[in-house]
């Protein structure tokens, strides 16, 4: 007599996170929702999620869908069960960690899908985007398979429709470290199958991590659905390991401009690339008038003051 098999989830680490009761209870939600509906969307899930252990009583259908809208901005994005499950975990996690959090509680309603700070990512995320769009559109223009794709549109998801078959990826990874993975092994086929687009990915992954990405939080999965967050955190990375890949002084000979005298030349060039950058950067400010010092590419470069005494300095230095 065979054994009971229960629900299967193709990841196994996703599979640990649930016993086979929640699993099949979750299902059968799952597979009721698509029986009504033929298929399941992420406009289908906030009244499903709403209703499911730990988020009933603490979030609404609207903070919900608008939590899902990070990830999936088309609300007619069909899901897979397993991607219901991520999403699921997902929300939670956050709803535990505002409910951990100073002035959270069970009696209040955390405060982390409020409109005004959805609307924030979300403009943060399409500048980011609009950025990541115009590096790739410049240095992938000529590539002999890419370039009937591009140039990128910044608005819409073009971006994460591309991403999706696991090409432009390697391609952007062999860009920021040239000869990283081999050509030959990239399946480039007009239409791939499931299993040619997974091992896209697979080889995406090992070779992201291997230049020094983080990749730790990315499956092959969420690059398959082209997650938005997801892909934008990895294109970062990538193009963060291009350009300061370059940051040294037979590639940018203006980095000259750092030294006072010799004692500075072991200084400065004993310096990670990142901390070059910010010695540069405060440089030019340095000269331009500015009084303090930046320390980082996060928050200190959102100062106004900032921004107006560097906009110009980019500017001399683009026209020259």
């Amino acid at each position: 007599m065979s054994g009971f098999v229960g629900v299967v989830v193709s990841d196994p680490s996703l599979q640990g996170q649930f016993t086979q009761v929640e699993l099949r209870s979750l299902k059968a939600k799952f597979v009721s929702l698509k029986r009504d509906s033929g298929h399941v969307t992420t406009k289908n899930l906030p009244g499903l999620m709403k209703k499911l252990r730990g988020l009933n009583e603490v979030v609404s259908e609207e903070e919900i869908a608008a939590f899902l809208s990070e990830s999936y901005p088309d609300s007619d994005h069909e899901i897979e069960f397993e991607s219901f499950l991520r999403e699921y975990l997902n929300l939670q996690a956050q709803v535990s960690a505002k409910e951990g959090g100073a002035g959270g509680g069970r009696g209040g309603k955390p405060s982390f899908l409020k409109s005004s700070i959805t609307t924030l990512l979300h403009n943060l995320n399409q500048a980011e985007k609009s950025s990541y769009v115009a590096h790739i559109n410049t240095y992938l223009r000529e590539d002999p398979f890419l370039k009937k794709y591009l140039p990128i549109e910044p608005s819409g998801n073009q971006l994460f429709d591309l991403i999706r078959d696991g090409v432009l990826l390697c391609k952007l990874i062999n860009v920021a470290v040239p000869g990283t993975i081999d050509e030959r092994a990239i399946n480039k086929k007009r239409v791939l199958n499931p299993w040619e687009r997974n091992e896209n990915h697979t080889l995406c992954l090992n070779s992201a991590k291997a230049i020094g990405c983080t990749v730790v939080n990315i499956g092959t999965q969420d690059l398959v659905e082209g997650r938005p967050h997801l892909v934008l955190g990895l294109i970062s990375q990538i193009i963060k390991i291009q350009l300061l890949a370059d940051l040294n002084l037979k590639k940018t000979p203006q980095l000259v401009e750092l030294f006072d005298d010799s004692k500075d030349i072991d200084e400065v060039l004993s310096l990670s690339p990142e901390k070059m950058l910010l010695r540069w950067m405060n440089h030019h400010l340095k000269k331009a008038g500015y009084k303090k010092t930046v320390n980082n590419f996060s928050s200190d470069v959102k100062s106004i003051p900032l921004k107006l005494h560097w906009t110009p300095r980019i500017r001399t230095k683009g026209q020259n």
